[in-house]
């Protein structure tokens, strides 16, 4: 087939058992247009895609490319026919290299002709076109969340595809990787490419779409040029009622300091200082806001307090006793609570039941189990009772984690972190990827706890999130804590220029 000028999905339905995912859902992309597609979590946003992907077939219903009905049955047909696809979860094997992940991808003639090395050079071409800045010989388990989603991206660009669906592609992003994404999406666009982007960033949606599609519980309700609709109205016809995210409630008392980081040093997996005399205090009720630009020791300094870190010198306290390279249960035993930026593989199993990822860090204790015996009948209970109290949309209890949405897998860790009442939380991107509705029911969890004495620490890279949540911030650059500002003094042009390594005298 030759190049794609239209593609448009008709009357799509897609069933699975205990939920209608897609219902009659029509979808139109021409080449040279940048289509928006929004919804809540559990919309049918990614089925869609994945139907369109061939990664899951339709009930019922068609696809067109340039008016001309054709079957997608693989990923391999899609790529042949010019459709290529990032995903929001990685579909990447963490123990090969960034160029062996995308040479599978590849046809080669025969398993004696797979020329490796031209591959690297392919994609490090790809790489400084697109100021993606990875190598093609790091393994992936050494990788970033924000340098892995790069690495999705190559592999799409890799493939030359005519049309181009990204779901949630800058969730991982810093804003500079995001603006660069931006204006290489303006650039290809003009070459006739078409590209579906799914997020949940309305200003992205502004700023870079040119007509926007909405879904809501599997149905198109919305649909327009973004030249003829606001910020506002997508929300709402995204939530299907007013959206008003939450705002701390500023304090000027604090409880006991319940975490202190006393000069403490840890090395990243390449055996560099990730970590450069960290020194920082959190206090009971307080949220501690961490900004930075992604890979300055965030996922170090996240890791360092729960357990899952090595530090080589200084020392962590927590409640008064050091932590300092304790074993991860006896961290969380004294009360540590741990939402992880990777949170399909680090904060879930995935192929874990919804109802035992919540109650993963608890099942051998009261009331769980009893004298080592699971208390079925009570698990049940607590766990349909916390996907009801957050929200959590998911057929049952027993559905695979894996199954649901990242706003929805997101709710599950959240719950079961908060419900088991912590005295310390570290929060790492914890509304990476996810709706603006579950942004706020996020928010407001943190500022419910925060007000029940909880100290939090809180690492984004959204600004509006730190403004909006934190009592202070803290500015990672480097490995090392440049300044620690109270919000209500804080400015977005001053954080920028520490984000950037510029701290003015």
């Amino acid at each position: 087939m030759g190049k794609i000028k239209s593609m448009e999905m008709v009357n799509i339905t897609k069933k699975f058992p205990g939920v209608i995912a897609n219902d009659n859902v029509n979808l139109k992309v021409e080449s040279g247009e940048i289509l928006a597609l929004l919804g809540e979590n559990g919309a049918g946003k990614t089925t869609l895609m994945n139907i369109l992907y061939g990664l899951y077939h339709p009930n019922s219903g068609k696809i067109l490319i340039n008016d001309r009905e054709i079957k997608i049955n693989s990923p391999q047909t899609a790529l042949e026919l010019g459709i290529g696809m990032v995903h929001q979860h990685f579909m990447l094997v963490p123990s090969l290299t960034v160029t062996e992940n995308v040479a599978l991808g590849i046809k080669f003639k025969h398993k004696f002709s797979m020329d490796l090395d031209k591959v690297a050079k392919k994609i490090k071409l790809l790489s400084d076109q697109h100021n993606l800045n990875i190598e093609p010989e790091l393994s992936i388990s050494d990788l970033s969340v924000g340098e892995r989603q790069k690495v999705e991206i190559i592999k799409a660009l890799y493939f030359n595809a005519n049309i181009l669906v990204l779901d949630e592609p800058t969730a991982a992003l810093t804003p500079q990787e995001t603006d660069n994404l931006i204006k290489w999406l303006r650039s290809v666009i003009k070459e006739g490419m078409g590209v579906i982007f799914i997020t949940h960033k309305l200003n992205e949606v502004m700023e870079v779409s040119d007509r926007v599609e909405v879904l809501r519980n599997g149905k198109n309700v919305f649909s327009t040029q973004t030249s003829k609709t606001n910020i506002d109205q997508l929300a709402r016809n995204m939530a299907g009622r007013e959206v008003k995210l939450a705002t701390a409630k500023r304090k000027n008392k604090f409880g006991e300091t319940i975490i202190e980081l006393e000069d403490v040093w840890a090395k990243n997996e390449r055996g560099l200082d990730a970590l450069r005399g960290i020194n920082l205090k959190i206090r009971k009720g307080e949220i501690m806001g961490i900004a930075g630009v992604s890979g300055n020791g965030q996922k170090e300094l996240a890791e360092a307090l729960t357990g899952l870190q090595k530090i080589y010198k200084g020392d962590i306290k927590f409640k008064g006793e050091s932590i300092a390279n304790k074993s991860v249960q006896s961290i969380i035993d004294r009360g540590m609570g741990f939402v992880p930026e990777d949170r399909l593989h680090m904060g879930t199993v995935p192929g874990f039941k919804v109802k035992e990822n919540l109650i993963l860090k608890d099942y051998l204790r009261r009331p769980f189990s009893k004298i080592f015996l699971l208390d079925r009948s009570y698990i049940n209970e607590y766990c349909k009772s916390t996907v009801d109290e957050y929200n959590v949309k998911c057929p049952n209890i027993n559905t695979p984690t894996h199954a649901l949405s990242g706003g929805n897998i997101q709710k599950v860790i959240l719950s079961r972190e908060l419900k088991r009442k912590p005295d310390a939380l570290i929060a790492s991107y914890p509304i990476r990827g996810v709706d603006i509705a579950a942004v706020q029911y996020i928010h407001e969890k943190l500022l419910d706890a925060r007000d029940n004495e909880m100290a939090i620490l809180l690492i984004t890279e959204e600004l509006d999130e730190l403004f909006n949540l934190s009592d202070r911030i803290a500015v990672i650059y480097e490995g090392k804590i440049l300044d620690v500002i109270e919000t209500a003094e804080a400015d977005k042009s001053k954080l920028g220029l520490l984000m950037a390594g510029v701290k003015e005298d």
